[in-house]
């Protein structure tokens, strides 16, 4: 444990930013979870729903810092490609 106290209020709130982080992290995992359901399901205007959600979510964390905005890019181009494939 750190002796100076600007060190030791660091530490908490590196601690609470990396909470809020997972917990970020693994609503985007769950929203994109609810894509892959619909899309198995067959049901284009749930996963267009759903998609929607995901895309809002991944700017948000993209937004934050949470995620990289290219990464971001790059998982909202995967769920439009997941959407579209049932679309047809």
């Amino acid at each position: 444990m750190a002796n100076i106290k600007s060190q030791k209020k660091r530490i908490k709130t590196n601690e609470k930013a990396r909470m809020r982080n997972k917990a970020v992290r693994s609503e985007l995992k769950t929203v994109i979870k609810h894509v892959d359901a619909a899309v198995e399901e067959g049901d284009a205007e749930a996963a267009a729903k759903a998609a929607r959600l995901a895309y809002k979510k991944l700017d948000m964390a993209a937004a934050k810092g949470i995620i990289h905005k290219n990464q971001a890019a790059n998982r909202k181009s995967k769920v439009a490609k997941k959407v579209n494939s049932i679309a047809q």
